[in-house]
C-alpha cells in the first residue's frame, strides 16, 4: 500500500476518512442507478496474497483483490455488512467520538425488519469487516476512530504526554503503565528518555519480576510486555520508540514455536496485517531468546523441558517453509529446536533462582552480543 502523507489534525483525519466512506457509498448509489451490480474490491489478507520485501525486510500485501457484490446471494450479507460498519464509523467521526470494537458489533448489531436474519451474530465478524473497511479505504482502525481492549505493560526512565497528562514511567509502580489501543503522535508524545534500549518481554510473569528487581532501572532500559503477541497499540509505540528515539528493541520470548512467531511479528509484520507492516515492524528487532542451546548453556534442569506435541512441530516445519524464515541461522534455529524434541518457558530460568533471568540471563545475552537479528 502506498504510504502518503496522513493529516496530522483529528479534525484533517476524520475529514479525510468520511470523504473516503462517501465516495465508497456513492460508487454503489452510481451503479445501482445504471442498474448495474454494486461492488466493493477489497485487497485480499492471506499468505497467498503477502511477499516478503528483501529490501525493506517486510511482509508486505499483494495486489490481489476479491469483489464483495451486492446481487449475488453467497456475498449480499457481507456486503451489507460492510457498509453497516462504514455508516457506524461516519457517525463516530462526525460526532468526534471513539469506541470500542466491541461496541461498534452491538452499535450495528440488530435484526433485520421482516425477518429472523441478524445484521452480525457474532464480534469476529465485525471485527473481520473492520479490517475490510482498513485496507479498502486506507483509513486505519485509529482513523475508524475505533479502538481495542488494552493488553501491556511499560515501565522504565522515561517520561512521555498521554492525550494531555505527563507521565514519568519510573514512577508507575508494580503494575505499570497501561499501554493504550491508538499509541499515535497525536496521542502520546515522548517528553524525555534516559532509556538505552527497550526490552519487550512475552510473559507478564516475567515482566513483573524484571519489575520488581527493577531491572529497568539497574540497566536503564524501557521494559515492555504484550502479554503473549502484542496488539497493534503496543506494536505502533514500540516501533514510534525504535524510529524517533533511535532504542535498540530486544525481544524475550518462550523457546517454542509460538514465542519465535510473536518476535517474527514484531520483527517484520504479519500475514494477516500486511497492510500496516510500515507503521508496526521493526526489522531491526533483536530475539534475546529464549533458544534451545540455553538449556545446555546454563545448564538447565531436564525438569524445565516440555516435550514438542504435534501441532507444535507441525508449526515449526510451517515456519521453516516461510521466507521470512529462510536465513541460515533461523533454519539452525528451529531446526535445534525440532532436534531437541521439547520446548522451554521463559520461567525455566527460575529452576537456576527466581532472580537468574535478571542478574544473568539478559546482562549477559546483551553484553555479549548474543542475540539473533
Amino acid at each position: 500500500m502506498a504510504a502518503a502523507r496522513r493529516p496530522h489534525t483529528p479534525q484533517e483525519r476524520a475529514a479525510r476518512t468520511v470523504d473516503k466512506i462517501n465516495r465508497l457509498a456513492q460508487g454503489a448509489i452510481e451503479k445501482l442507478e445504471a442498474r448495474g451490480n454494486p461492488s466493493i474490491e477489497i485487497p485480499i489478507r492471506a499468505l497467498s496474497n503477502v511477499a516478503y520485501n528483501e529490501q525493506s525486510r517486510l511482509i508486505e500485501l499483494g495486489d490481489s483483490k476479491q469483489s464483495r457484490e451486492f446481487f449475488n446471494v453467497s456475498m449480499a450479507k457481507k456486503y451489507m455488512q460492510t457498509f453497516l460498519v462504514a455508516e457506524k464509523c461516519k457517525d463516530l467521526l462526525i460526532s468526534g467520538k471513539t469506541t470500542s470494537i466491541r461496541d461498534l458489533f452491538y452499535m450495528a448489531k440488530h435484526t433485520i425488519k421482516g425477518s429472523k436474519e441478524n445484521t452480525f451474530d457474532d464480534q469476529t465478524e465485525s471485527d473481520a469487516v473492520i479490517e475490510d473497511l482498513e485496507v479498502t479505504l486506507d483509513a486505519l482502525r485509529e482513523e475508524l476512530h475505533l479502538f481495542a481492549a488494552k493488553r501491556g505493560s511499560m515501565v522504565g526512565p522515561m517520561v512521555i504526554v498521554d492525550a494531555g497528562d505527563t507521565i514519568n514511567l519510573g514512577r508507575m509502580g508494580s503494575g505499570g503503565w497501561s499501554i493504550p489501543s491508538i499509541t499515535e503522535d497525536n496521542v502520546i508524545q515522548f517528553k524525555s528518555c534516559e532509556a538505552e534500549y527497550i526490552l519487550l518481554v512475552e510473559k507478564e510473569a516475567v515482566w513483573h519480576r524484571l519489575n520488581e528487581d527493577k531491572f529497568w532501572r539497574k540497566h536503564k532500559c524501557v521494559l515492555v510486555t504484550g502479554n503473549g503477541q502484542a496488539t497493534r497499540g503496543v506494536r505502533r509505540l514500540l516501533q514510534r520508540m525504535h524510529n524517533e528515539l533511535g532504542l535498540p528493541l530486544y525481544v524475550l520470548v518462550d523457546n517454542d514455536p509460538w514465542g519465535l512467531y510473536i518476535y517474527s511479528v514484531i520483527k517484520q509484520g504479519s500475514i494477516s496485517l500486511a497492510y500496516e507492516s510500515m507503521r508496526m515492524a521493526v526489522p531491526d528487532a533483536r530475539f534475546l531468546g529464549l533458544r534451545s542451546r540455553d538449556f545446555k548453556r546454563f545448564k538447565l534442569s531436564d525438569d524445565v523441558c516440555i516435550e514438542l506435541k504435534k501441532e507444535d512441530e507441525t508449526r515449526a516445519k510451517q515456519m521453516l517453509a516461510y521466507p521470512w524464515f529462510k536465513a541460515r541461522q533461523w533454519q539452525e534455529e528451529i531446526t535445534d529446536m525440532l532436534k531437541a524434541g521439547f520446548k522451554m518457558e521463559i520461567e525455566a530460568l527460575s529452576n537456576k533462582d527466581i532472580s537468574f533471568v535478571t542478574d544473568v540471563y539478559i546482562p549477559e545475552k546483551i553484553a555479549k552480543k548474543d542475540w539473533l537479528a
